[in-house]
């Protein structure tokens, strides 16, 4: 294979939604032998957090499913819009944002990670006003549904990644 494929995961403050979503598909890559072949980061719409580890109710819901994610927090920059092929946002406000911040002729491919979910939720939830764990929980299957859809979808395009 001649170069990686990549896929940045965006949602307002880089704390649940979006690193969740990267170690989702970080752990589906790896365990179908390709994350070699795959660029994968995740990054905020806002500078509020920059530098920060991942919110502790969305680090503890990945480690129910034995998901590992060490990164932090970063923002959205210009070469972002280059650099990665799939630029996924968790909702219509993080898609606006990335539209108006892409640059012209930007290479990525702007949309909700949602539109890939099976069961049709296109708007990831966003858990970190919740009480609870249940929206963090909701939060992963989703991106469990849509990162596994968006992988079987681009196995099936022309993509030589899979072989």
């Amino acid at each position: 294979m001649s170069e990686k494929h990549s896929v940045l995961m965006v949602c307002f403050s880089n704390m649940c939604r979006s690193p969740i979503a990267e170690a989702v598909f970080k752990h589906l890559i790896k365990k179908a032998g390709i994350g070699s072949k795959w660029k994968v980061d995740s990054a905020a719409i806002s500078a509020n957090h920059i530098g920060e580890k991942a919110n502790d109710r969305a680090l503890l819901t990945l480690r129910n499913h034995k998901v590992p994610y060490n990164s932090k927090a970063r923002q959205v920059n210009a070469s972002d819009f280059e650099e990665f092929d799939y630029i996924f946002g968790m909702d219509s406000k993080n898609i606006s944002d990335l539209e108006r911040m892409a640059p012209e002729n930007c290479k990525a491919k702007i949309g909700l990670l949602g539109a890939y979910d099976p069961q049709k939720e296109l708007i990831i939830s966003d858990p970190y006003f919740d009480s609870n764990f249940a929206g963090y929980e909701k939060c992963y299957q989703q991106c469990l549904r849509s990162c596994t859809a968006f992988l079987e979808q681009h196995k099936q395009s022309e993509c030589d990644c899979w072989n």
